[in-house]
């Protein structure tokens, strides 16, 4: 049995039985570490010195269902669009939805009028484009023909023969009555007189005569006989009754007049009302606007009176001298609030309402506040919001910032799900609002067009049963598209735009080729490119910045280059401070020799807007036990769900290929050291199980490269995340130490097409000062960073037969040990957090430009 190697030497022992390493062939060449789009020059200025033709790079999918969901007039077919991030990107959204829009009916106009009979509860009618506008004039116009026609109407001379007649009439019924109570009195020996004030009584004829006075009267009285008194009282009872009868006759009569009267003034009234009325029915047609109109006509009729105050008044402000106060409105009930006007459209509306809060999208029902205090509205307050004003056309918004707002989401469902709107004010703390309108529900079919993130459309989905059935096509703007020339020719194209609208300086063929590796860098592989164009256009005009900062006339490569510069330097503090930390070796990050259970794993740090590689010491330690694999970040907390997993799979692993013939039995942490922080990600498992076999079988690794990469169950390699920022990353920290000539990068071979490093980073490979290596397997990474062979457990001195006999140790001592005696099983792990709530279901993270999400942790 060979001895192990010692852990604190930097050398590896020749131990007995061990085969030597064969050379290594996994190294990549610098041409596989970037590429460069090859395109004439001469086409890339031609094109971007040409007309855009689009804003969208590759979406034809997501326009079409963009179209199909536009096209179908069904409810329940409105369109979530997710992955807009520019501006032109959306102006394509809504130059799309305009061109739809243009072959579409114009929608109505919408408009709210006064309920005569519930006045609280205003009614909303629909009338053709641009008649809404009529009806209002139409009625502020008829308000006046009646304020200025109805005198006119009552001095006409067939209305004073009418109104005469009827006084002659009322006066001969007034005289019969007041002969037939004279003809009564007479027959009871009394006379009817009538007071100076109006009042009828009935006075005895005493002796033939009329007594002149009540005291002569009352002389006349006492000189009768009894019988006489008493027949002369009962007939004046009678009269008395008789006269009361009257009097109640003569009032229904009043009353009769009064009504005749008002029945006259009524016709003659109808009779200048109506033919306007009827008028405004003819250019007005539809049931809503004719039952209305009618009752405006008998409105009118009913209140005349009112009309007439109207004219007195305005006699009166004519007279006065000096400038007469504005008087409110007298007639507000006659007036029309035009909601919607649609007059100057053509076609259907498209909308975008960029702050969708709940009073901008459904309006509101504004209060006026008199110089009391006191807070009243009526119907003429009600305002409309852009989702009944796109009624019949498309309502275009951002339904993140939508969600946010107090009340919108609500109020949108429920519009969506009934296609009726009720018009309200939102109020938050009802307890102290008046009590207001409730106006008619408004019938609409506005179709939505909702602007939003992956995360909250799979949220809603599936957290809200309504959703799938309100928005039932979506339409993904995706992040990335294949390259090739059309794609390059459209940067070219987006940069030539740019330059000529914002006035930047034009970009020569090989500054646009540097903007198009930086959209391959961010698509996240080199076969790839960037599809959003708000990047792009941001590295341009900080590129044309610089280049009028030296007074150059064109943008060039190096301008491009040191736009690219000046955002890292803007940014990469914390990753300097790192590298200062490391080259003084207070983060503690071993560059050369050899360490046993030690290996350098690679993490990527996003710090908001900028991510970048920091190497981290991976350490394990084995000793005798059935713990297993412990993971210190998780006993700690700071280990996430991710990085777990990727650790319990070393075990699977571990067991896989050593666990057949006898227990894979040990006690093994891994750590990564100087950590302090939450680590997430699987992509340090690689270095894990290296640092893992080290320590098992002995033999040290080579400190002076650094891995990455996830691996399965069977040892295979994974591709991971910000590959170009964890090779660059190492390089720099290599560069700050000083560059030996044999550090290098082992990364997984499925991460070569993604490969886009940095210039600097290339020509160090090529000169042979750092070095990237492309494994498939575990067992091709062991060789390189042991320098001895995997083989198999049962080939002797390989790697593996190393490890397998350590596994056989530990398993005999384990058997051999006394019953009684106690041991460790497992290691107690912390208790679990408390339960929360389930967190919702989220796509599949992706980094600039769709790149696979880059890891936190290795």
């Amino acid at each position: 049995m060979s001895e192990p190697a010692n852990p604190h030497s930097d050398e590896q022992p020749q131990a007995a039985g061990r085969a030597p390493a064969d050379a290594p062939t996994l190294e990549l060449a610098a041409a596989e570490l970037r590429t460069e789009p090859v395109i004439a020059a001469e086409a890339l200025v031609r094109a971007s010195e040409g007309a855009r033709t689009k804003a969208l790079l590759g979406q034809e999918r997501a326009l079409e269902a963009l179209r199909l969901g536009a096209g179908i007039g069904t409810p329940g077919y409105n369109v979530f669009v997710s992955g807009l991030r520019g501006r032109q990107e959306r102006e394509s959204v809504l130059a799309l939805l305009r061109e739809k829009a243009a072959t579409m009916t114009t929608p109505g106009d919408w408009v709210y009028v006064y309920n005569f009979r519930q006045p609280e509860s205003p009614l909303a009618i629909r009338l053709g484009a641009g008649q809404g506008a009529v009806l209002r004039q139409a009625m502020r116009d008829l308000v006046e023909f009646v304020v200025e026609q109805l005198p006119k109407a009552f001095r006409r001379e067939e209305f004073e023969r009418e109104r005469a007649a009827l006084r002659d009439k009322y006066n001969q019924r007034a005289q019969e009555l007041f002969a037939n109570l004279e003809t009564q009195a007479r027959q009871r020996g009394f006379a009817v007189r009538t007071l100076a004030g109006g009042q009828v009584i009935a006075v005895p004829v005493v002796a033939g005569r009329v007594p002149q006075s009540p005291e002569e009267l009352s002389r006349e009285l006492e000189a009768l006989p009894e019988a006489e008194q008493a027949r002369i009282g009962r007939a004046q009872l009678e009269l008395q009754e008789e006269l009361a009868r009257l009097v109640v006759r003569q009032q229904e009569m009043m009353r009769e007049l009064v009504a005749d009267v008002r029945a006259i003034e009524r016709a003659f009234a109808a009779r200048a009302v109506g033919p306007a009325i009827q008028e405004l029915k003819g250019r007005l047609a539809g049931p809503s606007i004719e039952s209305y109109l009618d009752r405006v006509q008998e409105n009118i009729l009913d209140n005349l009176d009112r009309f007439r105050q109207e004219l007195d008044a305005r006699a009166g402000e004519g007279g006065a001298a000096g400038p007469v106060a504005p008087r409110p409105p007298r007639f507000v009930e006659y007036e029309v609030n035009l909601l919607v006007d649609n007059s100057a459209l053509k076609g259907a509306p498209v909308i975008w309402e960029d702050a969708p809060s709940y009073r901008n999208l459904f309006g509101t029902i504004e209060r006026k506040v008199d110089a009391f205090g006191r807070v009243s509205t009526d119907f003429t307050q009600i305002m409309a919001g852009s989702f009944l004003r796109a009624a019949g056309g498309f309502l275009v918004l951002d339904l993140d910032d939508a969600l946010v707002e107090p009340g919108g989401p609500k109020t949108l469902k429920r519009a969506l799900k009934t296609g009726r709107l009720t018009l309200e004010t939102y109020e938050p703390i009802s307890f102290f609002a008046p009590a207001g309108l409730k106006p008619e529900p408004i019938e609409v079919t506005t179709k939505v067009i909702a602007l939003g993130s992956d995360y909250v459309y799979n949220l809603l989905y599936f957290y809200d049963p309504d959703f799938a059935g309100l928005w039932k096509v979506k339409a993904e703007i995706r992040p990335v598209v294949d390259l090739h020339d059309e794609a390059i020719l459209h940067y070219a194209a987006c940069l030539g735009s740019l330059s000529r609208s914002e006035g930047l300086p034009g970009f020569e063929a090989e500054a646009i080729g540097r903007v198009v590796e930086y959209g391959m860098r961010l698509a996240g592989d080199r076969r790839r490119l960037l599809a959003v164009m708000e990047p792009i256009e941001d590295l341009g005009r900080e590129a044309a910045f610089y280049a009028r900062g030296e007074g150059a006339s064109r943008v060039s490569a190096a301008h491009v280059d040191r736009a690219l510069g000046e955002r890292i330097l803007r940014l990469n503090f914390i990753e300097e401070e790192i590298r200062r930390l490391v080259a003084d070796q207070v983060l503690v990050v071993e560059l050369e020799g050899r360490r046993v259970g030690q290996v350098n794993g690679l993490a990527v740090l996003d710090v908001g807007g900028y991510s970048f590689g920091r190497p981290s010491r991976v350490t394990a330690a084995v000793a005798l036990g059935q713990a297993g694999v412990i993971n210190i970040e998780r006993e700690v907390r700071l280990s996430g769900s991710t990085h777990d997993k990727g650790v319990m799979i070393l075990s699977g692993f571990l067991r896989g290929r050593f666990g057949q013939e006898l227990p894979a039995a040990m006690t093994a942490s891994i750590c990564f050291e100087q950590s302090y922080s939450g680590i997430d990600g699987d992509s340090a498992s690689s270095a894990e199980l290296y640092a893992l076999l080290s320590a098992l079988s002995g033999l040290p690794l080579r400190q002076d490269l650094a891995v990455t990469g996830s691996i399965d169950q069977h040892g295979r390699v994974q591709a991971i995340g910000g590959v170009n920022e964890k090779i660059e990353g190492f390089y720099r920290v290599c560069k700050a130490v000083g560059l030996s000539g044999t550090q290098g990068v082992l990364i997984p071979r499925a991460n070569v097409a993604h490969l886009m490093l940095e210039r600097e980073t290339v020509e160090a490979v090529s000169r042979g000062l750092f070095h990237v290596y492309a494994v498939e397997h575990v067992d091709q990474g062991i060789e390189l960073l042991s320098g001895v062979p995997a083989g198999t457990p049962a080939q002797a001195g390989t790697m593996n037969y190393l490890v397998a006999r350590r596994f056989r140790e530990i398993s005999d001592v384990l058997r051999d040990r006394p019953q009684g005696e106690s041991r460790m099983v497992s290691a107690s792990a912390a208790g679990p957090l408390p339960p929360g709530p389930p967190a919702p279901p989220r796509p599949p993270a992706r980094g600039p430009g769709g790149a696979p999400p880059a890891d936190v942790s290795g």
